[in-house]
């Protein structure tokens, strides 16, 4: 199933390839014969998943994207305050080529503009046999997860145009902000300006900063967290030159942009963003990357002051229905279809907020499962904080699995996702517990798979599953002590609190089981029909009734009483044996779903 981030991609894709303002860079001649129309988008997660679409594996210069990457390297080489002697934090309010140095001094405002990313170059250390140049690459590569190269056609073109370039490091040499001849420098920085990349690479870059210099696809750290910090910091307030203050208030992240046409955005702990599109407005930064990186910003609720908590996977754990079944007493035929069609039903927890990365990672666990499954429980109970994009995407994912006839099944007790569905074309089965959500789930597969011996509207006593392990005769001397009651709609057989009053066996009808929940109202736990039981479970709570049982339409049952019971005891041991036995078969597994229901209440 297609994850509805994906068709989101393709739909702003589609809609922004529609903008043809701008054109590509000129001023370097290797670089004005590009496509105007390349055109693509790259999200990598910090736990590396990636999203593109478009031209994402297209090569093209990183130009300006390199800054920011060089200037954390001179960082991790001479520490803060030696850069900061050399190169400022501060806005300079210019586009990107402008002379903006202090006065008497000659220190350029930030390193992201050219004054400052040349002064960065400068303060790159040789290192061990390795070049300036060579360390500024392998770390380019360390970030990108692969090895990135040099256009040797645009270096050359750098070379013979990059004039005001040259004048810049000529005048920075004049302050002794670089402090040997210019010449090399130059030459390293246009080199570093000239290595090729595609999107798909500075979306990895990207989230590589936000997962606090670690690349998520290759698990190695690349740049410690000091200077990425700082990195990220002047990306916010200088990366985007003279547009910068436009750029913080509307799309919200640390970014920079390239006259090669690339655009990088990150969103610390949660997501890099990579657009590519050549054709440049007057700031020097590609319209449809600026389009991108406002649209995405705005619908998927990216902006550092909605997302400002570091992203985690909101996945607490996912298996399917036959690792934790409800533990609903059932006939011998009702047991095979669930052993046999079990994995079909999934239950999926969540945990934690559902921002942009927990959203993320339940939308893409949701699009992933297997074509078999047909029923997904989503147990949102610990839950804190969802955004307006999750219940978007969330409404998304439900359509996509009603057109595949999968049904979305939700445990969300405090009413979260009320609003999201309320309108829908069905009814999304909404439940309390785990173990109704389970239950609904394992009557809906027997429904399916079974016949109707499997789900009987009504039986013998005898056919009740609890009393199975018995004989025939056994059973019948068991039956003679039975008392015959039918109740009506609404009846409450038990209440918590009550002592034990014996083992109810349903011939007809249904019984719903709940208790009292966290707020003050009740918590269903299951529905019982036709051949189940209750009561027994008492015995293992101090002789108390540990929840409501009440009538969902006319119910008729056989009760074998607490003094029946009593009886048996002192005038048939051999049989009193025989039926705790039967009876305790599976009590275990129902205290065990009892007390997991119970504690999950208590935390949340």
């Amino acid at each position: 199933m297609e994850s509805p981030i994906e068709s989101y991609l393709k739909r702003i894709h589609e809609e922004i390839s529609e903008l043809k303002d701008g054109k590509p860079y000129s001023t370097i001649p290797a670089m004005a014969n590009v496509n105007p129309d390349n055109f693509g988008i790259c999200l990598t997660t910090v736990d590396g998943y990636i999203y593109e679409i478009g031209d994402t594996r297209e090569e093209f210069s990183i130009q300006s994207i390199s800054k920011p990457f060089t200037y954390g390297l001179a960082l991790s080489d001479l520490g803060m305050d030696a850069v900061d002697e050399k190169v400022d934090v501060e806005p300079s309010g210019d586009s990107f080529n402008e002379m903006s140095l202090a006065q008497g001094t000659g220190r350029p405002s930030n390193a992201m503009i050219n004054a400052g990313a040349l002064t960065a170059t400068s303060l790159v250390q040789s290192s061990r046999g390795n070049t300036r140049f060579k360390r500024i690459l392998n770390t380019y590569s360390e970030f990108a997860g692969r090895q990135l190269g040099v256009n040797e056609e645009i270096f050359t073109s750098e070379l013979e145009h990059g004039h005001r370039n040259r004048a810049l490091a000529y005048l920075l040499r004049s302050f002794n902000i670089i402090e040997d001849d210019p010449t090399p420098v130059i030459e390293d920085y246009f080199r570093q300006c000239s290595v090729l990349v595609n999107c798909l690479d500075l979306s990895v870059m990207a989230a590589t900063l936000a997962n606090s210099g670690r690349n998520p696809l290759t698990g190695k750290p690349v740049m410690d967290l000091l200077p990425v910090e700082r990195v990220l910091s002047v990306m916010t307030t200088c990366g985007m030159y003279d547009d910068a203050g436009w750029w913080i208030s509307t799309v919200g992240m640390p970014a920079k942009s390239g006259v090669g046409g690339g655009t990088i955005a990150v969103l610390p702990g949660q997501v890099g963003l990579a657009v590519y599109s050549p054709p440049l407005d007057e700031h020097g930064s590609s319209v449809r990357g600026m389009a991108t990186s406002q649209r995405l910003s705005q619908d998927m609720e990216l902006h550092f002051v909605r997302a400002a908590r570091a992203g985690k996977s909101a996945i607490r754990s996912t298996y399917d229905i036959t690792a934790a079944p409800s533990g609903i007493r059932r006939n011998d035929e009702a047991m095979d279809i669930l052993r046999e069609h079990g994995h079909r039903a999934r239950v999926i927890e969540l945990n934690g907020d559902l921002l942009f990365a927990g959203t993320e990672s339940m939308v893409r666990e949701l699009s992933s499962l297997d074509d078999d499954v047909r029923l997904v429980i989503l147990d949102l109970r610990r839950v804190d904080e969802v955004a307006d994009v999750s219940l978007r995407l969330l409404a998304e994912v439900r359509e996509n699995l009603v057109r595949e006839d999968r049904e979305l099944v939700l445990i969300d007790g405090e009413g979260t996702l009320a609003e999201t569905f309320k309108d829908v074309d069905r009814d999304v089965p909404t439940f309390d517990s785990r173990t109704a959500a389970v239950e609904w789930c394992e009557n809906e597969l027997i429904s399916e798979f079974g016949d109707e011996l499997c789900l009987p509207s009504e039986v013998e006593v005898s056919q009740c599953p609890a009393l199975s392990p018995l004989s025939e005769s056994d059973v019948e001397q068991l039956a003679e002590r039975m008392e015959d009651r039918v109740y009506d709609d609404g009846h409450v057989v038990r209440r918590v609190g009550q002592r034990f009053g014996g083992v109810f066996f349903i011939l007809s009808g249904k019984i719903v089981t709940s208790v009292p929940g966290p707020t003050g109202g009740r918590v269903k736990l299951t529905t019982l029909s036709a051949g189940m039981t209750f009561g027994e479970l008492a015995l293992g709570s101090d002789d108390r009734q540990e929840t409501t049982v009440k009538t969902l339409g006319k119910v008729r049952l056989k009760v074998l009483t607490a003094d029946a019971i009593n009886d048996i005891e002192d005038e048939n041991p051999r049989l009193a044996v025989e039926l705790w036995k039967a009876l305790t078969r599976d009590a275990y597994t129902r205290v065990d779903l009892y007390l997991r229901e119970t504690a999950v209440r208590i935390r949340d």
